[in-house]
């Protein structure tokens, strides 16, 4: 079929050969982002998926669309004591629960259309080797001290524990079964040596004792100072997101930085991990059989599996001239990526590319609740693909709902709801309207609307104004991609979409218009296409699979996101064949799903075990009172499971969608939202919803 594309610099999107090694260029802008390394223990859930993964991936694909060099990296993270405690829950050793995982992340994150130019795993001898080499630098510079301090020993396995090897009682709250890190009940971060009556992971049976154990720390008080001037510097040139370690003046929050930054931890006693190396004329340090503590390997990580991808990894890693550095991540991770490693990397004296720009979110819930394994509550890992719902709409519908500012709700009516409403009446309308008319009354070939090739005149005889918002518009969406407001950018496409709907109806696009009005006929159509056909690449960070569909149906090769609209699909063009980009979903399924992926109850009350007895007076009274508290919970949990009526249902499937539309009507730019009143409008009618259905529950 023959294809008439306009020949210009830049417009058609740069697609590095199979096999090619994304490199760096200097005087270019080069992007490198990586997105937090998942544990290797376990499948992610939805929310894991948008908290990272996911937003790294519509931002660097969105880098391939302006044609900057782009290297996307991420991998599993898989040293440890949660990957070891797994693999004993398991009976695997370490090497193959890592093997297993692995495999399930590069199913999911293959599932979801994650285009990473490189996972990895972070147990490579490469890694070994980086992680060493930023040790021996970090100990040459002084900024290593050994510190000997008291850690839970198991006589029986004759070995140190780690903390998450070490389960008891809370010394807080009572609950039994507190980790030697932490206590899910009370929420308290703990240390190990101060659990009541601690107890042997491997062999409950063992007697647990407290020894001296030696480890290296890393100075970060020693550092502290060129720390905080750093994240100054960083904040400001690449325009963080206030978060817990910077507000929006500048001004640093965190409290570890307040209080001041004390020597943090880089061995533990495992197996499991990087060697601590021998450091030369300092043989008597007494870290053999030690290895690295995971968060100063994690990290490391990045690199390490940039060297996995490329020999040269240091034109990416030792380029802060010509490289910027995007880290994506939840929030819990922001101290390790905005204090910690940026110290390692200062201490070990080299010029690392440091952090650029980091994106946080918050954290995405699931109806109303959380996310939970263990009772199979939500969205994990392959999952997704069991609903039948195509990874286009599942990656449109979490990027909508990307918890950037607040922890956001998943909802399987708002999901349907986005994909019927938003997906098939208005882009996929837009789309197959346009198109089908083409080739219904041209032979699918486009007509001549009269335009010359090249940018249209926002001063146009008849769409002046046409022209002009959808250029506005897309300057507003390069704005907002490149200052990583990804949810913003995303409602844009759907408004260039809406404005192209609106376009089509104005004009009075129909076989009348051809007939009475040929060349313009021929105009609104040659427009419409190549609306389209820029719709393909803004659409294509978000969706992928629905921008290659469009280019499919276009005939026409992936293009490079333009400044303005421009007659770049000709005359003469041939088109593919047009078919609808979505399907409708039926309304009836959000409770099967909910049904599916509900899980159970938690029971959050269970018969206090023998140990209890131990316990002394006092902490048995605060051990009651939490016990209440939780049985309580479990109760509150066990009502809300109730069935409900299909009034309830509905109501709270018109609240869902009410929700939606008042934070769009909230994120919109100037130029997209209509009034404030418009917002006052649906906030009360919102409330209004949200108090009929309070009535409704406490009649059912």
């Amino acid at each position: 079929m023959a294809q008439k594309i306009r020949e210009a610099k830049g417009l058609l999107r740069d697609i590095p050969k199979p096999g090619e090694t994304i490199l760096p260029k200097d005087g270019e802008t080069n992007v490198l982002i990586t997105s937090a390394l998942p544990y290797c223990n376990n499948v992610p859930h939805l929310g894991n998926i948008i908290g990272s993964t996911l937003s790294a991936d519509v931002f660097a694909r969105y880098n391939r669309t302006r044609n900057r060099r782009t290297l996307y990296i991420c991998g599993t993270d898989e040293y440890g004591t949660a990957t070891e405690t797994q693999a004993l829950k398991e009976g695997l050793s370490p090497r193959e629960l890592c093997d297993k995982y692995n495999a399930l992340h590069v199913e999911t994150y293959e599932w979801f259309e994650l285009a990473f130019d490189h996972f990895g795993r972070t147990s490579t001898p490469l890694h070994t080797e980086i992680c060493q080499e930023i040790y021996i630098n970090l100990s040459k510079h002084h900024y290593l001290e050994k510190l000997v301090k008291e850690q839970t020993y198991c006589e029986g396995c004759a070995k140190f524990l780690a903390d998450r090897f070490v389960e008891g009682t809370c010394p807080h709250c009572g609950a039994d079964d507190a980790r030697g890190d932490q206590c899910d009940v009370c929420g308290r971060t703990l240390d190990a040596v101060d659990l009541i009556n601690p107890r042997c992971l491997i062999d409950k049976t063992h007697k647990i004792t407290t020894r001296s154990s030696a480890h290296m720390y890393i100075k970060l008080d020693a550092l502290q100072q060129h720390t905080e001037e750093w994240i100054r510097k960083s904040w400001r040139a690449g325009k963080w997101s206030p978060n817990a370690v910077i507000n929006a003046e500048g001004e640093l929050v965190d409290a570890r930085l307040k209080s001041g930054l004390h020597p943090s931890p880089v061995t533990r006693d495992l197996t499991w991990g990087v060697p601590v190396p021998v450091i030369e004329g300092e043989e008597d340090q007494g870290m053999e059989g030690k290895v690295l503590y995971v968060w100063f390997d994690a990290c490391i990580g990045y690199p390490s599996i940039t060297a996995n991808y490329t020999p040269e990894w240091k034109r990416w890693w030792f380029n802060q001239e010509n490289v910027r550095l995007y880290q994506f991540m939840g929030k819990d991770n922001v101290y390790f990526h905005t204090i910690f490693f940026p110290s390692v990397q200062l201490g070990d004296g080299r010029p690392w590319t440091s952090l650029h720009h980091l994106s946080t979110t918050e954290y995405l819930n699931y109806e109303g609740g959380k996310f939970s394994k263990s009772h199979n509550r939500g969205v994990f890992g392959p999952a997704a693909k069991e609903t039948g719902i195509p990874s286009s709409v599942w990656r449109y519908y979490l990027i909508s709902t990307r918890p950037e500012t607040a922890d956001a709700m998943f909802s399987w009516a708002d999901c349907i709801a986005a994909n019927n409403n938003v997906l098939l009446n208005n882009f996929g309308n837009f789309v197959n309207r346009a198109l089908k008319f083409v080739a219904s009354q041209y032979d699918s070939v486009i007509p001549d609307g009269g335009d010359a090739p090249g940018p249209l005149s926002p001063n146009d005889e008849h769409d002046a104004e046409f022209i002009s918002e959808i250029n506005l518009l897309l300057k507003d969406y390069m704005e907002a991609m490149d200052s990583v407001k990804l949810r913003l950018g995303l409602q844009i496409v759907m408004a260039i979409s809406a404005r192209g709907n609106l376009y089509l109806q104005a004009s009075g696009l129909n076989k009348a218009l051809m007939a009475e009005n040929p060349k313009r006929c021929a105009q609104v159509v040659s427009r419409a296409v190549n609306l389209i056909y820029v719709l393909s690449a803004l659409v294509h960070p978000f969706m992928p699979t629905t921008s290659e569909a469009m280019l499919e149906q276009l005939n026409a090769p992936a293009r490079a996101v333009p400044d303005v609209l421009a007659n770049d699909i000709l005359a003469g063009h041939h088109i593919g064949k047009p078919d609808h980009l979505f399907k409708r979903i039926d309304e009836k399924m959000a409770d099967v799903w909910r049904a599916k992926f509900g899980g159970k109850p938690k029971d959050e009350s269970p018969e206090p075990s023998a140990d209890a007895t131990h316990v002394a007076p006092a902490m048995s009274k605060r051990k009651a009172a939490a016990a209440k508290k939780a049985a309580d919970k479990a109760a509150a949990t066990t009502v809300s499971a109730a069935p409900k009526s299909a009034e309830v249902l509905a109501l709270e499937q018109k609240v869902a969608e009410q929700g939606q539309v008042v934070r769009e009507l909230k994120t919109k730019t100037p130029r997209l939202r209509r009034t404030d009143t418009e917002i006052a409008n649906a906030v009360l009618e919102l409330k209004r919803l949200k108090d009929e259905l309070v009535v409704l529950q406490k009649s059912s």
